[in-house]
């Protein structure tokens, strides 16, 4: 019998990559959760959890959930300082041996276990990538973002606010040709050139259970739709990765700088033909306001492109002589 149900699991190899930051109140639920599936569904699995830098007790809820996996190896990278979700998801990417795997960006478990399945079902109909994305209105950041990314990024590829996705293992081979000090995974992932989709699930408040951690979870009955707190740094983080995202991969800086110096050009030319027949016809005394204001607006224009230019430089010189890739302080082996 035991036989008969192990023949009907998945064959394919897949991998499940959680990024962990001050996540104590609902790593259990979220693990335990993305573990159930892994041993229900696939014949072999394994999930890395990368530990962020946490400053609370997500270690060592990990490790007590993680006593109660049977066939799942679960594994926790510790990084060695916070290197914001990108970094660390590179790091237990590079780790994953999955024919398939999941990235989880998030370990809010607003989705019904089942979405994880129909997500995976979803990519063996030809789909490199397939992206699980809440069926609920966007923060009104995310929407301004992904609005401008789309109206100036040469991709077809509607971005929006996504919980997890599964990659094949080819869309992760092409992308690690392609540039793996590119500080946002999404805009490769929408790059590269392969067959993606997103498929939206309703928001359910999946059951977050009793903490396994001795008493330190206590917020873990907390509903999942409380959504997660974010400190200041992951704050400021996120919103420098937007600012990078966008004036690397779309062409606001370009369109900024030239509308600028169109502006600029105009107003020169306005002020030319304006003092010379000024000059010759009236005589005036020298006009002190309008010189102000037109000095006011080309030194704006002119700072703006300087911005551009320096935000262009710093990044090239970040990603060809800074950038570290990453920096992971022990790779724990929870399970054989």
């Amino acid at each position: 019998m035991n036989e008969k149900i192990a023949n009907n699991k998945e064959q394919n190899f897949v991998s499940a990559v959680i990024y962990v930051h001050n996540a104590e109140d609902r790593i259990a639920a979220f693990l335990g959760m993305v573990m159930e599936v892994m041993e229900k569904n696939f014949e072999h699995s394994e999930i890395i959890c990368v530990n962020d830098s946490s400053e609370d007790e997500s270690l060592a809820v990990i490790r007590d959930v993680s006593k109660r996996a049977v066939k799942t190896s679960i594994s926790v990278v510790n990084m060695s300082y916070y290197h914001g979700l990108e970094l660390a998801m590179d790091a237990g990417m590079d780790l994953a041996i999955g024919d398939f795997v999941f990235e989880f960006d998030s370990t809010v478990p607003d989705f019904d276990p089942s979405v994880i399945m129909k997500i995976y079902r979803h990519s063996l109909e030809g789909y490199d990538i397939v992206s699980a994305s809440p069926n609920r209105k966007e923060r009104l950041s995310s929407r301004l973002f992904y609005r401008i990314f789309a109206k100036f990024a040469a991709v077809s590829y509607r971005m929006n606010t996504e919980s997890f996705r599964v990659l094949s293992r080819r869309v992760i081979n092409r992308v690690s040709s392609m540039n793996k000090t590119a500080p946002y995974r999404k805009a490769l992932y929408a790059n590269c050139g392969l067959k993606t989709d997103c498929i939206r699930y309703e928001v359910t408040e999946y059951p977050m259970g009793k903490s396994t951690d001795g008493g330190r979870g206590d917020n873990a009955a907390q509903p999942a739709h409380h959504r997660k707190r974010r400190d200041r740094r992951e704050q400021r983080y996120r919103l420098d990765l937007a600012a990078d995202a966008l004036i690397l991969f779309t062409e606001v800086g370009y369109r900024f700088s030239m509308t600028m110096t169109v502006v600029m050009m105009l107003m020169s030319i306005f002020m030319t033909v304006y003092s010379l027949v000024t000059y010759f016809v009236i005589h005036p005394v020298e006009g002190w306001t309008t010189t102000i204001l037109f000095l006011s607006v080309a030194f704006f224009g002119l700072f703006g492109i300087l911005t551009i230019i320096v935000k262009y430089l710093q990044l090239l010189v970040d990603m060809v002589f800074k950038r570290k890739h990453y920096s992971f302080e022990s790779i724990e082996k929870l399970t054989k």
